[in-house]
């Protein structure tokens, strides 16, 4: 299992691979794929609970899912992102929010929507022994904010910000950055300002590794943005599977005679 040393030591060698998972029979397929980081992302919200945003879920929902992840993973990282509000309000109670992942839940390391409130908590979670995965650009936590999900750090200033806070929370001890909805010239000049690795989504093909939600990749989403790529499509798949469930049902083709057991020596009860 590698830990967050390792995929510090990773950027410019080699390619980190990442993809979210939110339950245990995804987060074992992921796994078993070779997949290095296991991310629990708190796009749960949207992929698992049915919310339009990130924003209703709760440390609770994040420790539970990311237990169940945890408890069928061998070998990726495995990674808790923390939700909305559950870090940056008081820094006793971030603390406490983030060590339960650790904690409770087995995560391995903590990932931080972040700003400029964000870079003393990363250097206390730290010196407490909580890795943290920072993240920057597109923070879906600021949809209000943004009034959507916009591309970030496309004018001067912006970008200047963006390189300015991945190297304060460097600095600050996180060991990887994931860069989101980004241009790709800005991803390449942060990742070529740090020492630990970028690792992208929507970020251009010059980060140290990528990262997809697990739905856009496999095929399983209605709809993906356009940053992200199908690899499968598991929806299709699931669609016929089902449809062909109900239509055997209703027609009388299953149960059929292989799918039952008939007890010979119980006699009629009726």
């Amino acid at each position: 299992m590698p830990t967050v040393r390792d995929l510090r030591a990773k950027a410019g060698a080699e390619p980190i691979t990442m993809l979210t998972a939110y339950d245990a029979p995804t987060a074992a397929v992921v796994d078993e794929a070779g997949v290095d980081v296991i991310l629990v992302g708190d796009s749960l919200g949207n992929t698992s609970l049915g919310y339009e945003t990130t924003l209703p879920v709760t440390v609770d929902d994040m420790a539970r899912h990311t237990a169940a992840v945890a408890r069928s993973t061998d070998d990726a990282l495995v990674v808790a992102d923390m939700p909305f509000l559950s870090i940056g309000v008081d820094e006793a109670a971030s603390v406490e929010n983030a060590g339960r992942m650790l904690k409770e839940a087995d995560a391995h390391a903590v990932k931080l929507e972040c700003g400029p409130h964000t870079v003393d908590l990363t250097e206390k979670l730290v010196r407490l022994g909580i890795p943290v995965m920072a993240h920057l650009g597109l923070t879906p936590q600021h949809v209000n904010q943004y009034g959507g999900y916009p591309r970030q750090g496309t004018d001067q200033d912006g970008a200047e910000r963006i390189l300015e806070l991945a190297e304060a929370h460097e600095a600050a001890g996180a060991f990887s950055l994931v860069l989101e909805h980004v241009p790709s010239n800005l991803a390449a000049d942060v990742t070529a300002a740090l020492d630990i690795p970028t690792i992208g989504i929507g970020a251009g093909p010059d980060c140290d590794g990528q990262v997809l939600v697990v739905d856009d990749a496999i095929g399983l989403s209605e709809w993906s943005p356009s940053f992200s790529k199908q690899f499968g499509n598991v929806r299709e798949e699931m669609e016929s599977a089902v449809g062909e469930y109900v239509s055997a049902v209703e027609s009388g083709e299953f149960p059929a005679d292989e799918h039952s057991h008939e007890e010979s020596d119980l006699e009629d009860i009726y």
